[in-house]
């Protein structure tokens, strides 16, 4: 029991210790989440050692939100002006379009698709088939069926050659 409270004890010990050196690297670097502060406003700066901040760019200016804004659709019409400008076809270019188009329809070809009776047997047979196994009938039935397809998938093989 003395070990898991030691134990306890050192990792309790250990966690101040994170906190306390994440807390020491937070007041040098400063928050990223928050806004900027400026010297002198918070008193963690304060603390902080003064060669930590010997060297430090100088603040960005900021610019006016509506300033870029402005700019932005300055460029979006100059760039569409342009675009259009130079794309645009000169008229002795253009090329009068025809007063009149000729359509000629094209005869579709006449297929005549005809199957021996012998293949229109074989298929009723293979419904026949199909049905009896989705009904699962395994009987002398399926037998017949499977005979009845065979002999009729024979005789269209025979009718349908040349």
């Amino acid at each position: 029991m003395s070990d898991e409270t030691g134990n306890r004890a050192d990792q309790q010990r250990q966690l101040e210790e994170i906190r306390r050196s994440f807390h020491e690297i937070g007041i040098k670097v400063g928050s990223l989440f928050e806004p900027a502060q400026h010297e002198g406003d918070s008193p963690d700066q304060q603390a902080a050692p003064a060669a930590s901040s010997a060297v430090q760019p100088p603040p960005a200016k900021s610019r006016p939100t509506w300033v870029l804004a402005v700019a932005l659709v300055a460029c979006l019409l100059i760039g569409g002006g342009l675009g259009f400008l130079l794309h645009r076809p000169r008229a002795d270019t253009l090329r009068p379009t025809p007063s009149s188009i000729v359509v000629q329809r094209v005869p579709e070809p006449q297929v005549k698709v005809v199957a021996p009776p012998a293949c229109l047997q074989t298929a009723q047979r293979a419904d026949e088939m199909v049905d009896l196994f989705t009904r699962n009938i395994r009987d002398r039935r399926l037998s017949l069926a499977l005979k009845a397809y065979t002999l009729a998938s024979q005789a269209c093989r025979k009718e349908a050659s040349p």
